[in-house]
């Protein structure tokens, strides 16, 4: 893909490493700029740990995981999971976070979930994008910025009524590079509820790739559903 700055924004530690890890892997590679954003830590998503233990471990493993990838993470640590409000107290501060990235590619939650953080962190990364470049806002704080493309990631729990339209082709060393560093993630590993995360969207890229005719791809939807295309 084109050499860009990728902005990835995820409710949870952990979801858009997963959604979008390959995609961010192969942007740096490619000489772009990758950043990951968990809205809250994801702490109370383990059977054993309290949430305060399992907060520190999911903070630590953001960062080996965007260590691995070659990649920025920001954490909203003091907000909770489970608990995450779309509000625009929320997007404003994400709204400061995009005019000093400047990305020009947003990644977020299709909007449609079985989790409510995942559609009000939907929620969101769509408000925070009208807010980074809307004349006015702010601007005293950060110079405004327009994003000039958002699309939605493919995750399993926000599955109802997503429609890939934009596949991203990844090559051997990104799948390997974030193949390594999600398998620093105790929950991708299965060790909290069982799923099998990484097996699961290691087979999606090879059904995507399917699909974009490469041997490996992570696909996207930009909600519009034009013709099947690929990023350059």
């Amino acid at each position: 893909m084109t050499p860009q700055t990728v902005l990835a924004v995820g409710a949870h530690i952990g979801d858009m490493d997963l959604a979008a890890g390959p995609v961010l892997a192969q942007n740096v590679l490619d000489g772009g700029t990758s950043v990951l954003v968990a809205l809250t830590p994801g702490e109370r998503g383990h059977p054993r740990l309290d949430a305060e233990r399992y907060k520190a471990q999911k903070i630590a493993e953001a960062e080996a995981f965007a260590d691995g990838i070659g990649a920025r993470v920001v954490v909203f640590d003091d907000l909770s999971d489970g608990f995450l409000p779309a509000d625009d107290a929320v997007a404003d501060r994400l709204t400061m976070l995009v005019r000093d990235v400047r990305p020009d590619l947003m990644l977020a939650h299709w909007p449609r979930s079985m989790h409510s953080d995942h559609t009000n962190a939907s929620t969101v990364a769509e408000r925070a994008r009208f807010l980074a470049g809307l004349p006015g806002h702010r601007e005293d704080d950060r110079p405004r910025h327009g994003v000039a493309r958002f699309l939605y990631t493919e995750n399993w729990e926000d599955a109802p009524g997503f429609e890939a339209d934009t596949f991203v082709e990844i090559s051997p060393e990104a799948q390997a590079r974030w193949t390594d560093a999600i398998s620093g993630q105790a929950f991708a590993r299965g060790e909290t509820y069982g799923f099998r995360y990484i097996d699961y969207y290691s087979a999606q890229m090879v059904t995507r790739g399917c699909l974009a005719g490469v041997p490996h791809a992570v696909a996207f939807s930009s909600g519009d559903l034009p013709a099947l295309r690929r990023l350059p």
